[in-house]
């Protein structure tokens, strides 16, 4: 591709705060968030750069400029992650790194990095590729595979393989996959109405079953790998081995926390990336021969290798593109400790706050012609649209609670993709249009494609 990128616009000044039509007496803007939220979304920034919406009763604030997300973003002691969106999260996930409040998120940071060194990834990415090439040797032309199934079952593997190690057989893998789809499908849901679960239907039934079985399957690895000495080159390894500043190690809830936390992060959010990739590039002719143009040229039909990388450049502009259009962790509440000032309004302790990635990534000011899939668009240093706006592109968060393992993600994704891209053509095999599914991450409901060989 060679398209000029347009250069993005002056941004509008920030001071605007407005209010969002459209609430029902008692509910609310729930309804439309249950029913259609990335239209709803879409919709609040012509109202203002902070918005405020109703969730049943109490008020929350919508952060729709950049700048305003980062100084939101970049102050977890004001702007924490507590209150009622935050405890029905760690209700289901437990109080790991991706949801723990400010007071204990320093310690777990510190306990956690060591894992996430750059020295690790190609031992990461070495089982990465295994598992990419057992999973592309199972596919077989003319058939028909639902990616969302499929780059779910892949990236979950390999957060179990790497996190674990080779000692897990595929039994327990599946289980745990099975389980986490489950509860997973769920937490949306309870992080906007808590009580949902109140009434015995078979949904909550469902989810308290996938819940409880995700629970039970990680503390049994995480015992037995204790019990084996826990030794090993792997993630659950170093974070056995982990100290904080005072010599102490993760306590065991804290330890499943964070296992779950990695599984979650490694499983969903990355599979939704590849399957938004994929989707994107069946439906867009020249960016998907600029794909195969770059992966024939590097990988002449092998799968792709950490060494692959720097080469890779096509493939790793898909994938952020992608990530701009569909970010996984679309939506993020927070809470005000203090009273404060944001656009001109005056928030109260305890203001809700929702910052979400999606509706930064499709501002016009910072993105030109937002709705459009151009992976060509400039990216300054390789993450982040026009040198400047470094807030506008966010897909694993930013501030002190960015996503540890954002580069262990975005390794994955450019590896499958690229390997997927070097063996296979993928076409939709239906017509009906793809939609999100707005649950724990932004995902296709699903995604059904012929696969033809290249």
């Amino acid at each position: 591709m060679t398209t000029a990128p347009h250069p993005p616009r002056d941004p509008a000044p920030i001071a605007r705060a407005g209010r969002a039509p459209g609430a029902w007496p008692v509910a609310g803007h729930l309804p439309h968030l249950l029913r259609a939220p990335l239209r709803f979304l879409d919709s609040l920034p012509a109202h203002g750069d902070l918005v405020e919406i109703r969730l049943g009763p109490r008020p929350a604030f919508v952060l729709c400029h950049p700048e305003i997300a980062r100084q939101v973003t970049s102050d977890g002691r004001t702007f924490d992650r507590v209150g009622p969106l935050y405890e029905g999260s760690r209700a289901a996930l437990g109080n790991g790194l991706a949801t723990c409040p400010h007071a204990d998120h320093r310690r777990q940071r510190l306990l956690m990095q060591p894992a996430f060194r750059t020295e690790h990834l190609p031992g990461y990415a070495a089982a990465m590729g295994h598992e990419i090439g057992a999973a592309l040797d199972r596919w077989r032309p003319g058939t028909t595979v639902d990616m969302v199934d499929e780059m779910f079952a892949l990236t979950t593997t390999v957060a179990v393989r790497t996190l674990f190690g080779s000692g897990i057989d595929d039994r327990d893998i599946a289980e745990l996959r099975d389980s986490l789809d489950t509860f997973l499908k769920g937490v949306y849901l309870r992080a906007l109405l808590p009580a949902v679960d109140a009434v015995p239907t078979p949904s909550s039934r469902r989810y308290r079953r996938g819940l409880a079985g995700w629970r039970a399957h990680v503390a049994r690895i995480v015992a037995d790998r204790r019990a084996d000495g826990a030794a090993g080159r792997d993630l659950l390894a170093r974070l056995l081995a982990a100290r904080d500043d005072d010599g102490g190690a993760l306590g065991e809830s804290e330890l499943h926390d964070q296992v779950a936390v990695l599984i979650l992060a490694g499983a969903e959010t990355t599979s939704s990336a590849l399957a938004w990739s994929l989707h994107l590039i069946a439906g867009h002719p020249d960016a998907e021969r600029a794909l195969h143009a770059e992966v024939d040229a590097v990988l002449d039909g092998r799968v792709a290798g950490p060494d692959d990388l720097p080469r890779l450049a096509w493939t790793g502009r898909v994938v952020r593109e992608a990530l701009r259009l569909y970010p996984p962790a679309w939506v993020l509440p927070r809470t005000t400790t203090r009273a404060v000032d944001l656009a001109g309004r005056r928030l109260p302790v305890g203001s809700t706050l929702v910052f979400s990635p999606y509706i930064l990534h499709r501002h016009p000011d910072f993105h030109p012609e937002p709705e459009l899939f151009r992976p060509e668009r400039e990216y300054a240093d390789g993450t982040a649209p026009g040198a400047w706006s470094r807030s506008a592109f966010v897909p694993f968060g930013a501030g002190p609670t960015k996503c540890i393992g954002d580069t262990f993600a975005l390794t994955e994704s450019v590896l499958a993709l690229a390997s997927i891209a070097a063996r296979w053509r993928l076409r939709p095999a239906s017509a009906t249009p793809v939609r999100a599914v707005p649950r724990s991450v932004l995902t296709p409901r699903t995604l059904p494609m012929r696969l033809i060989s290249r």
